[in-house]
């Protein structure tokens, strides 16, 4: 060499050859095979969405004007919509925050021409919840069938579980299909109407589901959100069947749980933690039909406070769905997924650093003058650089065009509502959004693996053989609010002003006007 390397150099030098073993080029080149895994899937999604826009359009073409209902015209004939099947709602809530009340008023202001009741489900009266689910009903009452019901605290499974079985315990007697939402689902006009059509359509199917729309509000915290859930979108948007289950959305059989078919009720009763996680295995475990309709995306908008530590405790929610199971096949599948995602992400994330390092390596050597024969030896990490570089663009280019066109989506299914736009779209925070994410997943999904206990909602909730053995309340000793929403989770003050709720409620209904059937 021409002069003596400082320790800086050095260090890069020596990291960067290192770089260059086959292993480090194997690790390199599995990152670009990721991202480009990834991007075929996104545009696989976006194929089927895009599919779905053209029908729309094709329908309104052909003189249908309520494409975002059905695509036969005819099906909205009254002959048609009083054949329709009762559906009940149930919502198990938990806390009050700034996009709940229009998320519930999308749910209530359906318009699907069957009977139809809503039963909204809380822990007890002190849930600010309940005094704003109230006073929704009391406006609402001569349009809706509504009730509000306390379950009480939960003591062999999760609040939510506990929830949403005393609704079903309390829905119509003649009702065939349930549907159980979160209150973060911002429902189309239509949407219960195309669940309920497929069911009809075919009896088989054990579940019916959908998935979220992440709408990031501008944090690292709400960004990373949207990078966890959109790998999982791809499975969603299969137009069909599927292997993936969304808790936020299930419209399942209303006879499954009067007779407990498949154990579904002492499945989810007996230590249930997750719904979604325990439905999904009874369903591969009986080999039972999962499918997700095209039309089943709905917007979700982020809190607009959502810090990085709401993020963290979320994805520790997420992790630990992987610590309870119901039978040793599915504690095999958990550890498979665990197993698997964790290689994924550190192996998504570790190119990333070694390409860094080959460019800080030839900058560092091109800045200070090395000769020729210095820098070759960083030739071949650039190149691997480079190749990383067009993938990953590649990859958010797919993801960006799939969000483009589930936004679109979202704002043909819903055309009264406030349009949804990527204005907001930050690149810069989904690149790093996509490497906080998956550094830190294998980091939440080891911590839960040792700690089998998880915070959720104010709610400590301990495991033992994958299922609930022990629950914890200490109220006020937690968390204040929920990690994706921000709601208030104690006391009267996490519901609305009065006159803020009724101004809000004003504008909404002058937006939208409910009629009991549609007749054409």
């Amino acid at each position: 060499m021409s002069a003596a390397l400082d320790p800086v150099d050095w260090l890069l030098f020596s990291l960067s050859r290192a770089f260059r073993s086959p292993l480090a080029v194997f690790v390199q080149i599995q990152g670009c095979v990721i991202c480009l895994t990834l991007a075929i899937g996104w545009a696989f999604a976006a194929y089927v969405r895009n599919r779905e826009i053209n029908r729309m359009k094709d329908a309104m073409k052909c003189g249908n004007s309520f494409a975002f209902l059905c695509h036969d015209i005819n099906e909205l004939e009254h002959t048609n919509q009083v054949n329709l099947p009762r559906v009940t709602v149930v919502m198990p809530l938990k806390g009050f925050g700034e996009h709940n009340l229009h998320n519930w008023k999308s749910q209530i202001t359906s318009l699907y021409g069957g009977p139809l009741e809503f039963l909204f489900v809380v822990e007890s009266t002190e849930d600010p919840a309940y005094h704003a689910v109230s006073r929704l009903i009391r406006d609402f009452k001569d349009d809706v069938d509504a009730k509000i019901i306390v379950a009480g605290l939960s003591t062999t499974c999760s609040q939510k579980i506990h929830n949403q079985l005393i609704g079903v315990e309390r829905m119509h007697k003649d009702t065939k299909y349930v549907l159980f939402l979160d209150d973060d689902v911002r429902l189309h006009p239509g949407s219960i109407g195309a669940l309920t059509a497929e069911m009809e359509k075919n009896p088989e199917i054990f579940i019916q589901t959908g998935y979220p729309l992440d709408l990031p509000s501008g944090s690292l915290g709400s960004y990373c959100i949207y990078e966890y859930h959109m790998p999982c979108s791809m499975g969603f948007a299969t137009g069909g069947k599927t292997f993936f289950l969304w808790g936020g959305c299930m419209m399942m059989q209303a006879d499954d749980f009067r007779r407990d078919n498949y154990g579904v009720v002492s499945g989810l009763r007996d230590g249930g933690y997750s719904d979604d996680m325990t439905l999904a295995a009874i369903a591969g475990a009986h080999k039972r039909l999962i499918t997700s309709p095209p039309v089943a995306v709905f917007p979700h908008p982020l809190a607009s406070d959502l810090s990085f530590s709401r993020y963290w405790n979320y994805l520790r929610k997420q992790t630990f769905v992987l610590e309870s199971y119901i039978s040793r096949v599915n504690w095999l599948m958990n550890r498979g997924l665990f197993s698997f995602h964790c290689y994924l992400s550190w192996g998504f994330v570790a190119p990333y650093f070694m390409a860094a390092v080959h460019i800080a390596a030839a900058l560092q050597f091109y800045i200070k003058g090395y000769s020729y024969e210095e820098t070759t030896c960083t030739t071949s990490g650039l190149l691997l650089a480079s190749c990383l570089a067009i993938c990953t663009l590649t990859e958010l280019l797919s993801m960006w065009n799939l969000t483009r066109i589930e936004v679109q989506l979202c704002n043909m299914l819903s055309p009264e509502a406030p349009k949804l736009s990527l204005d907001y779209y930050n690149w810069s925070l989904i690149f790093v959004a996509l490497l906080v994410d998956n550094f830190l997943y294998p980091i939440s999904a080891f911590r839960s693996h040792f700690s089998q206990s998880i915070n959720w909602s104010g709610i400590r909730y301990h495991l033992k053989n994958g299922k609930i053995n022990k629950i914890e309340r200490n109220k006020g000793r937690g968390p204040k609010f929920t990690d994706l929403g921000g709601k208030h989770l104690y006391g009267k003050k996490g519901a609305p002003p009065k006159a803020s709720f009724l101004s809000s409620l004003a504008r909404s209904l002058c937006q939208w006007h409910q009629p009991k059937k549609y007749e054409v």
